[in-house]
């Protein structure tokens, strides 16, 4: 791809990078901020750099924030005893899109894969061990993808857990096991919520 411009290259470059953007995208995506009013340009370059530079990790849930602690941690009307425990950022967005859910959550930033070399250090699994045992919540639900490595993690986690007094469950599988959340659709994601099941004796790969 020839161009008359090595400023539009390198616009062109950069948002190729981006995941799921080739380059024709990314030439188109250019072209329409090349065209559009500079204030449209000017007003997504400064909500990117305030993005990258601002935005903040809640200290409860390691959620997204604008300051130390989320919305959603710091919704009086959400049933804080209700922790929903999820791999990533992804898995809340999807989950309240559902509106089916009005607890809070923890984000674990991944789940235990000892091939991928991620193992429990490097998720905050401690971080939620010790919230648990501070908070004393009635409930705690995984919410992580159906997969072996998700399954893995739910079963750490309820092993930390064994000696605290807490109802634990997990989704019901209206997901498809190696299936991702984000992918899932609202309708069978909020049933899957809906009609969690008891995490029992849980075993990997059960």
């Amino acid at each position: 791809m020839q161009f008359s411009s090595a400023l539009l290259e390198s616009a062109v470059a950069e948002f190729s990078r981006l995941p799921g953007i080739g380059k024709k995208t990314a030439l188109r995506l250019v072209l329409h901020l090349l065209r559009a009013d500079p204030v449209q340009a000017q007003g997504l370059s400064e909500a990117l750099v305030r993005m990258r530079q601002d935005i903040r990790f809640c200290q409860r849930c390691h959620n997204v924030a604008d300051g130390d602690i989320c919305s959603i941690c710091a919704n009086s009307f959400r049933k804080q005893e209700m922790i929903c425990v999820v791999e990533s950022l992804r898995e809340v967005i999807a989950i309240e899109s559902t509106q089916q859910y009005n607890g809070v959550y923890h984000v674990l930033g991944g789940s235990i894969s000892p091939l991928d070399g991620i193992g429990p250090d490097q998720l905050t699994i401690e971080s939620l061990v010790a919230r648990v045992r501070k908070e004393e919540p009635q409930e705690l639900i995984f919410a992580l993808n159906p997969t072996i490595q998700g399954d893995t993690t739910i079963y750490y986690i309820q092993k930390k857990l064994h000696d605290i007094p807490l109802r634990i469950t997990t989704i019901a599988r209206g997901i498809a096991f190696g299936g991702e959340l984000e992918y899932a659709d609202e309708m069978t994601l909020a049933r899957s919520i809906s009609n969690r099941l008891p995490v029992d004796s849980y075993r990997a790969g059960g």
